[in-house]
C-alpha cells in the first residue's frame, strides 16, 4: 500500500511541473511522515497495553504476580501467579527451535548452495508456502492429525500438549529462519568462495568454513526472529497445547502459553476487573520477551555484520 502510495504521489508531482528539488523535499517528507506514523502507533499500542495493565499491581504484588504457581483468575480471591505460563512459552519455544533451527539452517544452505536450478525452483516455493498457511490451518492440522498420532504412538493420555504445539510452531518458524538464512548466504561476497575453492578446499569445506561463518550475521538474525514468532504465536498453542496451566514435567504434558490464555479468557474477563488487568499484565511480559529478542537479533546483526570481503 505504501508503495502504491509513493507511486501515486510521484505521478501528482510530475504532473503540477515542480521543480526536481522542491519534488525531493515533498517526497522526503512523505516517507518521513510514513515512518513517524509506523513509530506513533506502536508507540500508542505500548502505551495501552502498560495503562490496561499495571493497575493489576494493586491486587499482586510483582513477585507473586511472576513467580506466582497459580493461575485462578475467577476465584475469590484470585490467584494471579503466571509462572507456569512463562514456563510453558519459554519451553514451547525452546522445543520448537531445537527442531526449526537446524531444518531452516540446513534448507538455506541447500537451496543457496547445493540445489540445482530445477529442485530449488520446487523447494523455495514450498517452504514459502508453509508462511502462507493461516495458523489456524496449521492447528487444525495438529489437533486431528498429529494428536491422534501421538496418542497412539506413545501411548499417551492426550496428544494435545506440549510437544504437539513445538513441533506446529517449527512448521511456522521455518520459512522466517530459511528466507533470512538464505539471503545471508547470496550476500556473501563471491570471491570468498571463489578463493576457497583456487586454495583446494572442497565445494563443502567452503560452505562450512567460509560462506557460513561469513553470513553469521544474517543467519543469527534468522534464527532469533524465528524464535520470537514461536513465542508470540496465538492460535496454534491455543488449539495444541492443552490449554492446562501447570508446570511441565515431561514433554507430553499439556501446558498453556502466555498468548493461549489472553486469547481464551479475555472475553470471560470483567472490564477493569484483576482478571482484566492480569491479562493485560501478561501481554506486557509477552511484549517485554517479543521485543528482548529483537534487540538480540539488531545486536547480533550489527556485531558480526559482513561489508566485503575484507571484514571475514
Amino acid at each position: 500500500m505504501i508503495i502504491g502510495l509513493a507511486g501515486v504521489l510521484i505521478l501528482a508531482l510530475k504532473a503540477v511541473n515542480l521543480s526536481r528539488r522542491n519534488t525531493e523535499r515533498l517526497i522526503h517528507s512523505f516517507f518521513l511522515v510514513t515512518a513517524f506514523t509506523s513509530v506513533l502507533v506502536l508507540f500508542l499500542i505500548m502505551i495501552f497495553l502498560f495503562a490496561e495493565g499495571l493497575p493489576v499491581f494493586h491486587y499482586v504484588s510483582l513477585p507473586d504476580f511472576i513467580f506466582g504457581f497459580e493461575w485462578y483468575p475467577t476465584e475469590e480471591p484470585p490467584a494471579l501467579g503466571i509462572w507456569p505460563l512463562i514456563v510453558g512459552s519459554g519451553a514451547v519455544t525452546l522445543l520448537s527451535s531445537i527442531i526449526a533451527i537446524p531444518l531452516g539452517v540446513m534448507t538455506a544452505i541447500y537451496l543457496a548452495e547445493i540445489a540445482p536450478n530445477k529442485i530449488r525452483n520446487i523447494v523455495k516455493p514450498a517452504v514459502e508456502m508453509l508462511a502462507a498457511l493461516p495458523s489456524v490451518v496449521i492447528g487444525f492440522f495438529g489437533m486431528v492429525v498429529v494428536a491422534p498420532f501421538l496418542q497412539e504412538t506413545f501411548d499417551i493420555a492426550v496428544g494435545l500438549n506440549l510437544f504437539n504445539a513445538s513441533v506446529m510452531l517449527a512448521f511456522m518458524a521455518v520459512p522466517t529462519i530459511t528466507s533470512i538464512s538464505e539471503d545471508a548466504l547470496y550476500s556473501v561476497p563471491p570471491e570468498l568462495k571463489e578463493a576457497s575453492l583456487a586454495l583446494g578446499a572442497t565445494h563443502w569445506q567452503s560452505i562450512y568454513k567460509v560462506m557460513v561463518p561469513a553470513s553469521l550475521s544474517g543467519i543469527s538474525t534468522g534464527v532469533i526472529l524465528g524464535m520470537a514468532r514461536s513465542i508470540g504465536e496465538t492460535m496454534v498453542v491455543l488449539m495444541v497445547a492443552g490449554g492446562a496451566g501447570m508446570l511441565p514435567t515431561s514433554i507430553f504434558d499439556p501446558v498453556r502459553p502466555m498468548p493461549a490464555s489472553i486469547a481464551a479468557e479475555m472475553g470471560e474477563a470483567p472490564f477493569h476487573s484483576e482478571h482484566y488487568y492480569a491479562l493485560f499484565a501478561i501481554g506486557m511480559v509477552l511484549f517485554l520477551f517479543t521485543m528482548a529478542f529483537n534487540l538480540v537479533a539488531d545486536y547480533v546483526s550489527h556485531k558480526y555484520k559482513q561489508v566485503g570481503s575484507a571484514t571475514l
